[in-house]
């Protein structure tokens, strides 16, 4: 390997273990309860809506990975309120839940009640990892693309990821292995769909595997993938680089906007 990558992997493998020593901090703030079918308490939690001065937009909806909680947000939750958007929203799914497709109903169910309190017809959604994953299969298998405008994912794997082999003892960590059934599902016709997916994946990516797998690739869906060069996994839902590529694609105007490649470099 050259001496430039084994440089910007170390780089990057540094950044990952400070991050990760963040999220253990912020971890059991995240543990607390956001009060069901209602706002998350406004008060500064990792879990609460950000308070703003100005600004409406589409309500936006934050999904974590696996075993974490929407602590992860916190650093995006507050520039998505700089940049105006007034409600939005980190949700947790339960780390007993052993089914993708069970939490991608309870989604569904949480973004309706989100559209009623907020009276807006449609929202955005974030998924980072898995929370990508169920988020993609609430918006393509289960209507959601009636309520979901953009759809951005991090790191999800789209295509599966052979890591989820070396830890495969729990069910949904079996769902994200390449062909398991759930992907199966996921690579099936979707004609008509309306969303606009986003999908940002990094070439130092140490949990997708192979890291291309973090590409969204389907023939029915209107879709933009963003390669991001420079930093891992954990850094895609922090890194100030990855935050504006995703107020970007929040704002875009039209499905034009929304196929064909980019990168973006956080050297």
């Amino acid at each position: 390997m050259e001496l430039a990558k084994v440089t910007a992997l170390l780089r990057a493998t540094t950044l990952e273990a400070a991050i990760l020593t963040g999220r253990l901090v912020l971890y059991p703030s995240g543990l607390v309860a956001v009060r069901a079918g209602g706002p998350a308490p406004d008060d500064g939690s990792p879990g609460g809506p950000v308070p703003v001065v100005a600004g409406a937009g589409r309500p936006v909806v934050l999904l974590h990975g696996f075993a974490d909680n929407h602590s992860v947000f916190l650093l995006l939750r507050r520039a998505l309120a700089r940049h105006g958007r007034a409600h939005v929203e980190a949700l947790d799914y339960s780390p007993l839940t052993w089914d993708l497709r069970t939490a991608a109903e309870a989604l569904g169910r949480r973004i309706e009640r989100i559209a009623d309190r907020t009276g807006r017809a449609e929202v955005d959604l974030v998924g980072h990892s898995l929370g990508g994953l169920v988020a993609r299969y609430y918006v393509q298998r289960l209507g959601g693309d009636a309520r979901v405008r953009t759809l951005v994912t991090l790191g999800t794997p789209h295509a599966g990821t052979t890591v989820a082999r070396l830890a495969d003892a729990h069910p949904l960590v079996r769902q994200m292995r390449p062909g398991s059934e759930v992907l199966r599902e996921l690579a099936a016709p979707a004609p008509g769909c309306r969303t606009r997916f986003v999908s940002f994946w990094s070439d130092l990516d140490q949990i997708m595997v192979p890291v291309e797998t973090a590409r969204l690739d389907h023939p029915d869906l209107l879709v933009h993938d963003v390669r991001v060069s420079g930093i891992g996994h954990l850094a895609l839902p922090v890194h100030p680089t990855v935050t504006a590529g995703i107020l970007e694609a929040l704002d875009a105007g039209g499905a034009e906007e929304a196929t064909g490649e980019g990168a973006a470099s956080v050297a």
